[in-house]
């Protein structure tokens, strides 16, 4: 049996600029997880999740193709992690098995609400990884990273793919996207294997060293929030507010970039000074496109925070789910945490995760 493993991720900064190439964001992974194992079968595979405890799926082989039941399959990234890993092992003379995979998942509360630490991608990642060691792949992390980008793309159609990212490399990164066209125009006439092995336009994956003082508070609403439908909405908005949707990009960069340079000098005052700004951005994006990123909860979790000296802002696409907050030695993090939870939200006990050789 095989088994790895791939963390949540949340992002602390550039949210929604991300989305266009050249663009940074700052993502951190964390240290909850979803964990596939791949076991060879016979005559028929299963993919069974804790999760999804319910729904009972079988498949098999017909030549190279995966056949089962599609009616009520919760499974689609995870469908599409196997079709591009195994399009790629038929490139590299592998011939294709039947196995069992087993998924379970640390990314969501025990009545099955998710988080917002992106699952999606980390089972993504996971199943990935699984079969490329399964199928004998010798594959770089990056190799990982653009696999596991093709099938989560091909599933959701947007986004950054900056979960994916985190997830591979783990830690704190600056990430900035690729250029999507040019994925689905080679992805029509390349193989795997040259996709691969090309520079992707305008992508860009750093792994940052924050200050020895900085640490990262979460938040936890307990009211989810669809991405997605989030990032379809402002995408509206790119065109209808085009001109004041060029502004928030530009000033987003310039904001994500200074961030970038307070980490790497560990000037841990630069970092919480942009991290404000940052919110302020995003309000505004939110105002001028009307969609509601920061909520009234999670507006009451950065103004606690902030009373109690942290910089504070929501995580990723907003509309619920999770805050940070970057504190350091001058913040009282037990009266936080105690003004927090008197308003129901739930301080996520996570840290940072960061990859070593062993847990590639």
């Amino acid at each position: 049996m095989i088994t790895v493993k791939a963390p949540g991720k949340l992002y602390i900064a550039g949210e929604y600029a991300v989305l266009e190439p050249g663009h940074p964001a700052i993502i951190v992974a964390l240290d909850r997880f979803i964990t596939v194992s791949v076991s060879e079968a016979t005559l028929q595979g299963t993919i069974n999740s804790r999760q999804y405890a319910e729904t009972d799926f079988h498949w098999r082989r017909s030549g190279d193709q995966m056949i089962f039941d599609n009616r009520d399959n919760p499974y689609h990234y995870i469908l599409e992690a196997i079709r591009v890993v195994e399009t790629l092992a038929l490139e590299m003379g592998r011939p294709l098995k039947i196995y069992d995979l087993d998924i379970n998942s640390q990314l969501e509360d025990q009545g099955g609400r998710k988080y917002g630490l992106g699952s999606s991608a980390a089972v993504t990642v996971a199943t990935v990884k699984a079969l490329c060691q399964f199928y004998e792949l010798p594959l770089s992390r990056m190799d990982f990273f653009k696999l596991a980008a093709i099938a989560h793309f091909n599933v959701q159609g947007n986004g950054s793919l900056g979960d994916i990212a985190a997830s591979v490399f783990g830690g704190w990164i600056a990430y900035s996207t690729f250029d999507k066209d040019w994925l689905r125009t080679v992805l029509q006439t390349n193989t795997f294997g040259e996709i691969l092995a090309s520079e992707w336009p305008g992508l860009k994956i750093e792994l940052l060293h924050v200050p020895n003082e900085l640490e990262l508070l979460i938040g936890w609403t307990g009211s989810p929030a669809s991405t997605s439908r989030l990032v379809d909405k402002i995408t509206i908005a790119k065109f209808a507010e085009h001109e004041q949707y060029q502004h928030f990009l530009a000033e987003s960069q310039k904001c994500v970039q200074k961030m970038i340079n307070g980490i790497r000098n560990h000037h841990l005052p630069i970092v919480k000074a942009e991290i404000r700004h940052n919110r302020q951005l995003i309000k505004d994006l939110g105002f001028f496109s009307g969609v509601t990123i920061e909520t009234p909860a999670l507006q009451e979790l950065c103004r606690i925070a902030e009373d109690c000296g942290g910089a504070a802002k929501s995580s990723g696409a907003g509309g619920g789910d999770c805050g940070i907050v970057l504190t350091d030695h001058t913040v009282d993090q037990a009266r936080l945490i105690s003004a927090w939870n008197q308003q129901q939200i739930t301080t996520l006990p996570l840290s940072v995760f960061q990859l070593t050789e062993a847990s590639v």
